[in-house]
Parts: structure tokens; sequence; C-alpha cells
């Protein structure tokens, strides 16, 4: 007589053995001593792998086949380091200079001030950061003795921190002192060295601005610049009068993100004239 059926009695997952002594389908009696592994033999010790099993299918790379994972975001951080690429450009547009050819007048103006780096500039607003006079002025002064109808003097270099920090934002200023005979020229030349530098791009040309209350011509123009993956715009802005010649830079986290139409040149020419106020000292 067939074994009772109990329709609620719960079946064995699949690929496993039913309770011993329970009856199998067509008279198969189940095993009455299994080994752990569902065998009716004894367990046999498994010969020691020379490579870890490989898994039954391929594994997937994220996020798609073939495709690495996706850069992190930038963090705010690398901002500041970022920025430190515009100095080599400010050098290069000091530099850009030489390219005046001659000079206009017939003689040289009387040499009265000289630039200074102070420790902050723009009231206060910015920290210097690293005095670059010795190092990148040098260079500035090497490339232009002698190539140019000019008596150049000392050369200046520094970053400053937006309070501080770096990752906030970065201002850089490139300048030499001397005696120049014409600079207006010389406002147009540096800004024409920056323009031609590896990687960046004017997209909106020099504009002469005086700002109300200083009584000195700023040329500025709107720069893009390309760094890896990230592309910064900002204005670059320079002034020259018969004795002082620098190049401004300011640049923070906006840069990331503004449209070159977007910049204002008007405040980047009282930025860069404030620069000079404050930058500007009498020989003596």
């Amino acid at each position: 007589m067939p074994p009772p059926s109990y329709p609620n009695q719960p079946q064995p997952p699949y690929g496993q053995q039913p309770p011993y002594g329970q009856q199998l389908p067509y008279g198969q009696q189940a095993p009455q001593a299994p080994g752990p592994y569902g065998s009716p033999y004894p367990q046999q010790p498994h010969p020691a792998q020379p490579h870890p099993p490989q898994p039954p299918y391929p594994q997937q790379p994220y996020p798609g086949w073939g495709v690495p994972p996706m850069a992190p975001p930038v963090k705010k951080r690398r901002i500041g380091l970022v920025l430190g690429i515009v100095g080599g450009v400010v050098t290069l547009g000091i530099v850009g200079l030489v390219l005046l050819g001659a000079a206009v007048g017939s003689g040289f103006p009387e040499a009265r001030n000289k630039l200074v780096l102070p420790k902050a500039l723009l009231g206060e607003k910015y920290r210097l950061a690293a005095d670059l006079s010795d190092s990148q002025g040098q260079k500035i002064e090497e490339e232009v003795d002698g190539a140019w109808d000019a008596k150049v003097t000392d050369a200046v270099m520094g970053r400053y921190s937006l309070g501080g920090d770096e990752s906030r934002g970065t201002l850089v200023v490139s300048g030499l002192y001397g005696r120049f005979r014409n600079p207006a020229g010389g406002r147009h030349a540096m800004l024409q060295g920056a323009g031609d530098a590896d990687g960046v791009t004017v997209e909106v040309p020099a504009k002469d601005i005086t700002p109300a209350g200083t009584g000195i011509a700023v040329s500025c123009e709107v720069v893009t610049q390309k760094q890896s993956t990230l592309t910064l715009t900002y204005p670059f802005c320079a002034w020259a009068d018969g004795n002082t010649a620098a190049m401004v830079a300011r640049i923070d986290a906006s840069a990331l993100h503004t449209a070159p139409a977007d910049v204002d040149l008007n405040a980047a020419a009282r930025d860069a004239a404030e620069v000079r106020t404050e930058m500007l000292t009498p020989l003596g």
C-alpha cells in the first residue's frame, strides 16, 4: 500500500534529497546516510586547486562592458591647484613685451617708481602665497634684457590667495619696472603674449579702460585656458606707464562655469588699477 501523502508537506529544494526514508517517485528509496553534500557516499577530500575557482559567468565591469569607472568629480580643493597654471601664462605675457619692437619717443622717462610685492592686495582680501620673483621673475629679465628698447631694472612676480586659501581664489601678478618709452604699446604687447600661450584662447579682445578716479589706462581681455579636463575662463589685464608694466589675472571658482561674455572687464580693470596703486612705490 503506498505511503500517505501530505499536501501541506514542504517539498525539498531543487537538487536536495528528501528526508531519510521518504518514498521517492517510482518506488526509489532515499539514501539512509548521505554525506554532508547530499552524496550517499562518504565525502572525499577535494584536491588542492592551483588557482581560485572562476565564477560561472563573466564579471561585468562598472558601469558597462569595457568602460572603466568614471573619474570622481573635481573637488573644490583642486581649484587652488589648477589656478597655479595661470602664473606661467602671466610670465609669457610679460615676455610678450619683446614683441613690441621699436619704442616711441626719443628719450627714456625719468625713473621715479618701482614695483614691490606687498603682503596683501585688493584691500587685504588676497594674501601673498608665493614670491616667485627670484625664479620666474629672473626668467622675465633674461628674456627682455637686450630684446626690447627699454631699460629694465628688475622684475617681480607673486601669487596671492583669497583670504589665505587658494581653493577659494588666486590672484597672479607679474611685472617689470625700469624706464619704458611706449606704455600703450607695452600693454597690448603683454596681452598678445598671453593670448599666444599654449592652451590659451582669447575669447573677448582687449579693451582699453580708464577706471574712474585712477588716471591710468588699463587694457583687459577675456581668455579661456584648458588644463587637463578643465577649462578656465577669466580676465587678463595689463597696465604700463613710464616706469612700470605688469599683468594681473584674478580667478576664483566662477572661472569653471562663467561664459566669456559674462566676465565684467570694467571690474577687472578696477582691480588691476588698485593692484598697481598698492604695488607702486617711489624710488628713494
